[in-house]
């Protein structure tokens, strides 16, 4: 495999030769800016070896780097082992990123090439000026993917189904509409949108081509007058065809979407979220047009939940906590009777889910993982890494695609004996985190960023942090990662509103020892109004025991034992009657009360 990848990499060198280029920048994204992109465009993993969901790779004449973040250092290191690739580890101190390494590395008048359709516009920019700086030119119109990308699959030809409409109660032209007042305010006249749940979102379309997200690729323009789809027609059904041009969205090739933008009448102003569309695109657009950028318009719209998708949302995770609840049950008699691993579990746990009504698919790979592998906070089990399961802490992070609502939770579950203490207090540290995020009450206009200190102040205490977000954004049958809301130390400028549906995970990982993480999906809803205004709160609708066992009761406060019996108090109220008599008293006893 190191050799296959070693030559993958060579070849890369004799093209980029051929092309002029001095150093070439690989990302993960396709042209939409997806987090899971497609194998047709997964590039940098088929050169490097490294599967993560994130990382650049930079490649030059003499060197060749892996930028990961804190999620991937570990599963980076061992994925590359053998190939002339350097991880460096983005966050850690000294540590430069991709666009400083290459201005040191590179000497002016060098040509760093990208493929601009898998760089956000906003990134895109940062690059370029940076390099300009050191007299390093950018080539953006780079595709050498074609030429060396063997036996590369096809884009998706699956059809694209439409949600029905008792989920969300609102129609497209309804949520057009909306669009188009934000549109009004910007003073806009044409709108790109490349982003794929956006754009499922906007339609009241779901499909299959993205692994775990219900999308499609496809891109939108949208005028005061007009909407323009543009997406393989072979994806289209004939019902479906019909019901959109019944509300007057008219359908493109897919291919014709960069010529369509280039095409813009002159003093057209074009809004679009340079987070959220290609470089490529928004370099089509003649010089004439003028350029409104602005986050996202659908993402605001779609992350405020309505009462009927919170509805159908909290019931997706009550059918979740059944299976799961089944599984814990079965786990623990299988872990006195059988060999158990990683791999052996997470099968056992999607075949719970299969088992409920509405279940479509999980909403992302499984995170599995024994004793010192859940140091690696995404890591994944594979046939070379599954690992047999003793005593110690098995973290499994999963989540499920529901006909009415995504999934996303974890859980840190004893297995046997927990040898060592500082285990058990790392445990309860996460948990005192975990039930502080919950517990907040906080006035309207509060970030992300102010309630993420309140998941690791326990943990500074104790010197201790953690290198991930405490939480994102989940959607509705869509990504389980959704904007613009982030519970995190960096500010993105969001604010948490009522209607937002986010998770709440905090952690801990000990290189060589264990990783700990418990995670609930949570509500943000209006709490009272005082004469310092409104004030919100979360409350947790992921129904699932968080394991007693490993908990320093000595630890916790009076009122986080409260919150504790009071969840499970809800757990129990909410599930027992769905499950069989034996995992009903298995439940009884996992919620009784501390």
């Amino acid at each position: 495999m190191n050799m296959v990848q070693n030559d993958r990499l060579i070849q890369v060198r004799t093209e980029m030769s051929r092309l002029g280029l001095d150093a070439l920048i690989v990302r993960t994204e396709d042209p939409h800016c997806s987090e899971y992109p497609a194998e047709h465009w997964k590039f940098r993993e088929y050169l490097s070896g490294f599967n993560g969901s994130a990382g650049v790779l930079v490649i030059t004449k003499q060197h060749i780097g892996l930028w990961v973040d804190s999620r991937y250092y570990i599963q980076a290191e061992k994925q590359t082992r053998g190939i002339s690739i350097e991880v460096f580890k983005d966050g850690m101190p000294g540590v430069p990123s991709y666009i400083d390494w290459l201005t040191y590395t590179l000497p002016s008048d060098s040509t760093c090439g990208i493929d601009g359709f898998t760089v956000p516009y906003a990134e895109y920019l940062k690059i370029e000026k940076k390099l300009a700086d050191f007299g390093i030119k950018m080539e953006y119109v780079v595709n050498i993917i074609d030429e060396l990308y063997l036996a590369r699959t096809e884009l998706p030809l699956d059809e694209v189904t439409e949600m029905d409409f008792s989920l969300n109660q609102k129609t497209r032209q309804e949520k057009l509409a909306q669009v188009r007042e934000e549109m009004l305010k910007l003073n806009a006249t044409h709108y790109l949108l490349s982003s794929l749940d956006d754009i499922a979102w906007l339609t009241n379309l779901r499909g299959t081509d993205v692994p775990y997200n219900p999308v499609f690729y496809a891109h939108m323009i949208i005028t005061p007058t007009e909407e323009h789809l543009y997406i393989n027609p072979h994806k289209l059904t004939s019902i479906i065809s019909k019901r959109l041009d019944e509300d007057g969205i008219k359908v493109s090739l897919y291919d014709h979407f960069e010529k369509n933008v280039s095409n813009l009448p002159a003093g057209a102003r074009v809004l679009y979220d340079p987070n959220k569309i290609n470089a490529r695109i928004v370099k089509a657009l003649r010089d004439d047009t003028v350029k409104v950028e602005a986050p996202s318009v659908v993402e605001a719209l779609k992350a405020v939940k309505t009462e009927n998708e919170i509805k159908h949302i909290t019931a997706a995770h009550v059918k979740d906590g059944v299976a799961i609840v089944n599984f814990l049950h079965w786990l623990q008699w299988a872990y006195a009777t059988e060999e158990l691993t990683e791999l052996s579990v997470a099968d056992k746990l999607l075949e719970f889910r299969k088992q409920q009504e509405g279940f479509l698919c999980e909403s992302f790979g499984a995170i599995s993982a024994f004793g010192e592998n859940a140091a690696s906070c995404h890591y994944a089990p594979t046939i070379e890494t599954n690992t047999r399961i003793g005593d110690g802490f098995l973290l499994m992070d999963t989540g499920g695609q529901y006909v009415g609502g995504t999934t996303d939770i974890t859980r840190t579950i004893a297995m046997g004996a927990i040898k060592d203490k500082q285990a058990c207090v790392d445990y309860t540290l996460v948990l005192k985190g975990h039930i502080a995020v919950s517990r907040a009450i906080f006035p309207e206009g509060t970030h992300g960023s102010q309630l993420d200190t309140l998941a690791r102040v326990f943990m500074w205490q104790n010197q201790i942090d953690f290198g991930h977000g405490t939480g994102h954004g989940v959607g509705f049958n869509l990504n389980v990662h959704e904007g613009p809301q982030r519970i995190s130390k960096k500010d993105n400028g969001s604010e948490i509103k009522a209607g937002y549906v986010t998770t709440d995970e905090p952690g801990i990982y000990r290189e060589g020892k264990w990783g700990v993480r418990i995670e609930n999906v949570v509500v943000c809803k209006e709490v009272g109004q005082s004469e310092f205004g409104r004030f919100l709160g979360f409350y947790p609708i992921t129904m699932c025991p968080i394991d007693k066992r490993p908990i320093v009761v000595e630890m916790l406060t009076q009122e986080e034992k409260e919150w504790l019996n009071d969840y499970h108090s809800i757990v129990y109220e909410t599930l027992s009657p769905l499950v069989s008599e034996d995992v009903r008293e298995w439940l009884k006893g996992a919620t009784e009360a501390i």
